[in-house]
């Protein structure tokens, strides 16, 4: 694989190029690994980007425009060439046809991903008498796609991978904020009956209340969206105790109303 990268770092827009033409007139190259491994380069500043995806549509161009001219000359001879390949070569260039009569030259750019099609749709294209001008309209948009999808792989499983490390973290920093003491049911049960002056708080949110109608003594209903609206009618001194029934004890507020509470009871049921 180094080896691979050191050669695409000194000539990557050329073995691109002849990797993609490759695969495209047939030759069993495998295009995508040049074009992933290629991007990753160019989001290090190590090629140019806009080269190499260039560099595919044209090399993409060249080697479907000569399956197109040979569709076009020879029709369904050269289909059924191809097909031979196939499994079921009959059903190779009925499907084939199917496809690109009901979806025209949008059927270029689903071909791209769907092997065996690939092969076989530029032919067909040219049999059926797409012309020209749109059949390279329609090729360049699908190899524009097909190729730069690929170039960006190696981005787009950054930009996931650098998302999902950001909400772990934001996560984390959550708990860590709600770094609360707690009370146990039967704490809290001990502590109503000793008629402490509690303030118990049930912020779970009406259709949990509607499915599950059991609350705990004395408890008040407030809304998250409500809840500071509701803290600054309260008075700042009391015991306070939350209650909700979601996971990890992610229902009190994410950012501090006008008091911390005293406690909270989470998942309570």
């Amino acid at each position: 694989m180094s080896q691979v990268t050191a050669l695409l770092i000194a000539q990557g827009t050329p073995i691109v190029f002849a990797a993609t033409l490759a695969a495209r007139i047939g030759v069993p190259v495998p295009a995508a690994p040049f074009l992933v491994v290629a991007g990753g380069l160019a989001a290090m500043g190590q090629l140019s980007w806009v080269a190499v995806l260039l560099a595919a549509i044209v090399a993409g161009n060249l080697g479907d425009g000569l399956w197109f001219w040979a569709g076009r000359r020879h029709g369904y001879k050269e289909l059924k060439l191809q097909c031979r390949i196939s499994l079921s070569p009959d059903s190779c260039v009925r499907e084939s046809e199917a496809i690109i009569l009901r979806w025209g030259g949008l059927s270029l750019i689903a071909a791209k991903f769907v092997p065996g099609v690939s092969v076989v749709a530029p032919p067909m294209a040219g049999a059926l008498g797409m012309s020209l001008l749109a059949f390279l309209g329609f090729n360049t948009l699908a190899g524009a796609i097909w190729a730069g999808l690929f170039l960006t792989i190696v981005v787009l499983v950054a930009v996931a991978a650098v998302y999902l490390v950001l909400r772990y973290w934001r996560r984390r920093l959550f708990r860590l904020g709600l770094a609360l003491p707690r009370v146990d049911v039967a704490e809290l049960r001990s502590l109503i009956d000793a008629g402490e002056p509690l303030l118990i708080v049930d912020v779970r949110s009406r259709a949990a209340r509607q499915l599950d109608g059991r609350r705990l003594p004395g408890a008040v209903a407030v809304e998250l969206r409500d809840i500071e609206r509701w803290a600054e009618q309260q008075p700042r001194d009391g015991e306070l105790v939350l209650y909700c029934n979601g996971p990890n004890e992610a229902s009190p507020p994410a950012r501090p109303v006008c008091w911390r509470p005293r406690a909270s009871l989470a998942c309570a049921h």
